[in-house]
C-alpha cells in the first residue's frame, strides 16, 4: 500500500508546488543518541490533516523508515529495523513539522533520508544522516622493552577502540616532525559497527627519544594523544662493544703489568750497577792510599 501511494507521489512530483525544507549540512549524532531529522513544508493554504500524507524512505534503497496519513502512523510497510524506533509529532503536523524523531541510532542508521509530504500539492527533500562515536583515549606500546640498542628498528602501536567513522592518525617525534608516512593503520568493526583502529610506527632508535600518536574523528575533531619516551634505561649495550671493551680492558692491564715488570728488572739491574761502580771506585781508591804510603815509608 505505501509503496504504491509513494509511486504515485514520485509520478506525480513534477507538478509539485509545496516547498519542502530539510537541513542543508549533514545531521551528526552520537550513536547510542536520539536523532531529529528535521522537515519542514509551507502549505499554501489551510488543510486538514486528514489530507495530508508524509513519508520518510531511505533515499538509496527505496527503503520505509515511517509514514503518516488519514490522521495517524502507517507503520504495515516500515522496514524491520526502523520497528518501536521511530516517531512524530502529531500537535505539530498543523505547523507544517514533518520531523522525525530515530531513537537509539547505530552506525547502520549512516545514509540519505528523504521526507516526502503531500497537501494539496506535493514536495519533498533529502538529508544526510552522519554517525559519530568518540574513541578510547589511545595507548602506545613498545614492541620489546628490553635489549634496546641504537640504531635498531622499533615497532610502536597505537590501539584505540569504540569509535567510528575512520579517524585520522598523526605520528610525530618529540621535535613534531610529522612521521606518518611510516606507519600502518588497520580497523577491525566489531559487531556495532565502531572501530578498534591499530596503527604501527616504524623508527630507527636513538637514545631519549619521544614519540607521539594523535586521533582525529573527522566528525568530533581532535580526539586525544599518547605519548612514549625511550630513556638510556631502556637500551641494552650493545653486545659485540661490550666484548670488545672487555678486551682491550684486558689487554691494556696485561700491558700495564708486562710495563711494570719490565721497569722493575730495569730499576733493579740499575741499582745492581751503581753498587758495583762504588764498590769499585772503593777499591781503587783504597788501592791509591795504600801506593801513596809505601812511597812515603820508602
Amino acid at each position: 500500500m505505501l509503496s504504491l501511494l509513494l509511486t504515485a507521489l514520485m509520478a506525480l512530483q513534477t507538478m509539485a508546488m509545496l516547498e519542502v525544507n530539510v537541513p542543508e549540512q549533514p545531521v551528526v549524532v552520537l550513536h547510542g543518541r536520539d536523532a531529529v531529522l528535521n522537515c519542514s513544508f509551507s502549505p499554501a493554504s489551510a488543510y486538514n490533516l486528514s489530507d495530508l500524507s508524509i513519508f520518510w524512505q531511505l533515499t538509496d534503497t527505496k527503503r520505509n523508515v515511517h509514514g503518516y496519513w488519514g490522521g495517524r502512523d502507517q507503520l504495515v510497510d516500515q522496514a524491520e529495523r526502523f520497528a518501536n524506533r521511530t516517531s512524530m509529532w502529531p500537535v505539530q503536523l498543523e505547523l507544517g513539522n514533518a520531523s522525525l524523531l530515530l531513537s537509539s541510532v547505530v552506525v547502520a542508521d549512516e545514509g540519505s533520508y528523504t521526507c516526502f509530504v503531500r497537501v494539496q500539492d506535493y514536495g519533498s527533500a533529502a538529508l544526510l544522516l552522519l554517525v559519530a562515536a568518540p574513541y578510547s583515549k589511545p595507548v602506545v606500546t613498545l614492541e620489546s622493552e628490553t635489549n634496546l640498542r641504537p640504531g635498531d628498528e622499533l615497532a610502536l602501536t597505537c590501539v584505540a577502540y569504540g569509535g567510528y567513522p575512520e579517524a585520522g592518525v598523526i605520528w610525530q617525534d618529540g621535535g613534531g616532525r610529522n612521521l606518518t608516512d611510516n606507519i600502518t593503520t588497520s580497523l577491525v568493526a566489531n559487531e556495532e559497527g565502531l572501530f578498534a583502529m591499530i596503527s604501527v610506527l616504524t623508527v630507527v632508535l636513538e637514545p631519549n627519544s619521544t614519540y607521539s600518536c594523535g586521533l582525529i574523528n573527522p566528525l568530533l575533531g581532535e580526539e586525544g594523544y599518547a605519548f612514549v619516551t625511550i630513556t638510556g634505561q631502556n637500551m641494552a649495550f650493545p653486545p659485540v662493544a661490550l666484548w670488545v671493551t672487555v678486551g682491550l680492558a684486558v689487554c691494556l692491564l696485561v700491558l700495564l703489568i708486562a710495563l711494570a715488570a719490565v721497569c722493575s728488572r730495569k730499576i733493579k739491574e740499575s741499582c745492581e750497577e751503581a753498587r758495583r761502580e762504588a764498590e769499585e771506585a772503593k777499591e781503587l781508591e783504597e788501592e791509591e792510599s795504600k801506593t801513596a804510603m809505601t812511597l812515603l815509608n820508602s
